[in-house]
């Protein structure tokens, strides 16, 4: 199932838009928008899907997302229960932090956070604890003293405590602008031949360096090993295929994306995911994600 889109709304004479929900909620589904989001749970526990990631929330939860990143939080709660406010939100468009950034040197400092949180970023607790009390004031302020708010809310988040990155390697890979030199040019090879036996050797020689050379370049680019990048790369890839296909077989989908035997695949994707490919699917499936199969 694809994700909705949803329409943000911001108000006449503000730059974005600050809000509370609760729960039940129409915008409570998998979704996306091409909006930055800031999103703190202050109410009930659940679990939430951010891309490709499935994890646990639980008040104090705080996440950062870029745009177009599918979404959804569901809490568990009592039949007919209502949950007054249960989310936090602020959002953003990519234009009006993009001129923030141009016209300010100081907005500098929040440009890594912003490349990063395409694929979401989860922040401490500490650092919910800071921005939840000036993202109540900035839902209720007008004029300047919101704006203000809002940069103290960046400024807190791109200097908070390294985040933990969510979704995996596909969503923060945009290749559309990519360079044909060096290293992104042999990850858009590899990714464009992603189930073809491709060794360090071959790529070293693609973009003519030794093999040793290469092999260290591309440590520091990606910050992994090929063998270990390949086979995210190919995980990834497989939990497209038990989203948008999920007619087909496990057992299918672990050679169609590279992998020689099953067992090796269900032992990397344990340990990329924390669960199984068959339980991967089956969490998606359960909260309405998309439609399994009969």
């Amino acid at each position: 199932m694809q994700p909705d889109l949803e329409l943000v709304h911001i108000r006449k004479g503000e730059s974005f838009a600050a809000w509370m929900h609760g729960y039940p909620f129409r915008t409570v589904r998998w979704h996306y928008h091409p909006e930055y989001e800031i999103h703190l749970v202050v109410a009930t526990s659940g679990r939430f899907y951010i891309g490709d990631h499935i994890g646990r929330f639980e008040p104090g939860q705080l996440v950062v997302t870029g745009p177009n990143l599918p979404q959804n939080w569901i809490s568990e709660i009592e039949p007919g229960e209502v949950v007054p406010t249960r989310s936090l939100v602020i959002q953003f468009p990519e234009s009006f932090i993009e001129s923030c950034i141009a016209g300010m040197a100081e907005m500098d400092a929040v440009a890594p956070l912003l490349k990063r949180s395409h694929r979401g970023l989860l922040f401490d607790k500490a650092t919910s604890d800071v921005v939840r009390p000036l993202m109540e004031r900035a839902i209720e302020a007008r004029g300047l003293a919101r704006l203000s708010l809002f940069y103290q809310i960046l400024d807190v988040v791109a200097n908070a405590r390294e985040p933990e990155v969510l979704a995996s390697l596909s969503y923060e890979l945009d290749l559309s602008n990519i360079n044909e030199s060096g290293i992104n040019r042999a990850i858009a090879y590899l990714r464009e031949n992603l189930t073809d036996d491709i060794d360090e050797g071959a790529l070293a020689e693609m973009v003519g360096q030794s093999t040793s050379t290469f092999s260290r370049a591309f440590k520091r680019h990606t910050g992994t090993t090929l063998v270990r990048y390949k086979n995210q790369l190919r995980i990834d890839l497989a939990c497209l295929t038990l989203l948008t296909r999920p007619e087909i077989k496990v057992a299918e989908i672990c050679y169609e994306t590279g992998f020689s035997n099953l067992s090796n695949f269900n032992r990397h994707f344990q340990k990329l995911k924390g669960m199984s490919p068959s339980q991967f699917r089956a969490t998606f499936a359960a909260n309405g994600v998309f439609k399994a199969a009969e």
